[in-house]
């Protein structure tokens, strides 16, 4: 399953109202092998570090050397198509992370997202009109 920023900040900050639901997915060995790709690296080391809880990057990143999660890269096509579903869904402003978590989604043949970002990911189609199921519930 392809895991965006929300679920990891919210998971990682025990004072977070989402603590408990993110943990629960991340945690559950029905979501699979767990996917970050790389742009959320930056996102959630700035989330982090504003809400004062700096460490948890360290705990993240041993987790990923661990083999917890998995980093996706963007290749330069993926990087253009992120892109391009931004300008598809300019009126919604999506952000280039949202965009580039959809993508991978995609790319991967994942239709499973991790995000607390219905707002985004509830109206995102692949190009034959599909939508992701968005986890927590």
């Amino acid at each position: 399953m392809v895991v965006d920023t929300g679920v990891l900040l919210a998971a990682l900050d025990e004072n977070d109202p989402k603590h408990g639901p993110s943990l629960a997915v991340l945690e559950d060995p029905a979501s699979g092998q767990l996917v970050v790709p790389s742009p959320v690296l930056n996102e959630l080391d700035y989330f982090l570090r504003k809400r004062g809880i700096g460490e948890a990057w360290l705990t993240f990143c041993q987790d990923i050397e661990d083999g917890r999660y998995l980093l996706h890269p963007l290749a330069p096509s993926a990087l253009l198509d992120a892109a391009r579903l931004q300008r598809r869904y300019e009126s919604l402003r999506v952000g280039f992370v949202d965009a580039a978590v959809f993508v991978s989604c995609v790319e991967l043949g994942e239709g499973k997202v991790a995000t607390l970002d219905r707002r985004h990911f509830s109206v995102l189609r692949t190009e034959d009109g599909r939508a992701l199921e968005i986890v927590p519930a």
